[in-house]
């Protein structure tokens, strides 16, 4: 009996220490995954700038303890921060930490198109836990229509369209210049002062900004360089106008090339006679020639003795 209550003893023992055990292990298993810490994908992870216009990447964070976060640039693997510390000379790269939303903010200022790329927001836990963000930093340019150079006749209508792409930017508006002067909707010129508004300049902001500038009753003194000039980040546009009197300039570029295509052939008929000339004289030269030598002069008969 002694044995069999011994017995009974020793496998509750063991049945207790088993059971502490898979509670040890139920309890670890549970826990330890939900004190990781772990990324709040709420956030933008495809940045989109201009160049010049500071960029924010946003990391944010949860749960992140006695852990950092560090900032690696994808293409060099270049350590850009770690916690709130700096680690390049590049002075145009900070982090940002804000403690009540858990934010790890990457700022970039005076970005160019070469910062374009793959940004890395990496926890330093083991194994280390990153995300992934694309920085894209565009150039944006006002664009006017048309060619380098607008020729327009004298009297007639001077018509340029300018076009902003839509951005991550504010559009703003549009200035228009002719050199240094700012042109407004109520110019005149010497010639047609009566008309008020013979400058005319109106915008729309459909898929983007476009701006029309249209100058009536054209004059010499019209000629100029033009720029689109934006409010906003994008680099302005230009266009150099000529105002002409007369022929315009296709129909000068279209004489002229018949005055050049008519000299051509003067050029190619003069060089015809002249090879026909010197083939003419070569082919006497080699027939005195060879007369010469099949005949040999003979003596004068006078001569003979």
């Amino acid at each position: 009996m002694k044995i069999l209550y011994r017995f009974r003893v020793y496998i509750g023992f063991c049945l207790l220490i088993l059971q502490s055990k898979i509670k040890e292990s139920f309890t670890s298993s549970t826990v330890n995954p939900i004190a990781l810490p772990y990324f709040n994908f709420d956030v933008q992870r495809n940045v989109t700038v201009t160049v010049g216009q500071t960029a924010f990447i946003h990391c944010r964070v949860e749960r992140l303890g006695d852990k950092d976060v560090s900032w690696i640039r994808k293409k060099d693997l270049h350590i850009l921060t770690a916690g709130t510390l700096t680690y390049t000379s590049d002075q145009r790269f900070q982090v940002i930490r804000s403690d009540s939303t858990g934010n790890w903010t990457l700022q970039l200022k005076y970005p160019q198109i070469r910062d374009s790329g793959v940004y890395e927001c990496q926890i330093n836990t083991e194994p280390k836990m990153s995300l992934s963000y694309v920085l894209n930093v565009v150039e944006l340019r006002a664009t006017v229509l048309g060619p380098s150079d607008l020729y327009v006749k004298s009297g007639s209508t001077i018509r340029i369209v300018c076009r902003i792409p839509q951005g991550p930017h504010d559009l703003g508006n549009v200035f228009w210049y002719k050199g240094a002067e700012l042109l407004q909707a109520t110019h005149a010129n010497e010639v047609y002062a009566d008309k008020t508004q013979r400058i005319t300049i109106d915008s729309d902001w459909v898929d983007g900004l476009t701006s029309r500038l249209i100058i009536q009753m054209a004059v010499p003194s019209d000629t100029g360089n033009y720029s689109c000039v934006p409010t906003s980040v994008a680099k302005p546009g230009s266009v150099y106008v000529h105002v002409i009197i007369g022929e315009h300039p296709a129909a000068m570029q279209h004489n002229s090339a018949e005055r050049t295509t008519r000299m051509e052939a003067r050029e190619r008929i003069c060089a015809f006679i002249a090879v026909t000339f010197l083939v003419q004289f070569a082919s006497n030269i080699f027939g005195y020639w060879t007369s010469s030598a099949n005949h040999p002069p003979t003596a004068h008969p006078s001569s003979v003795r």
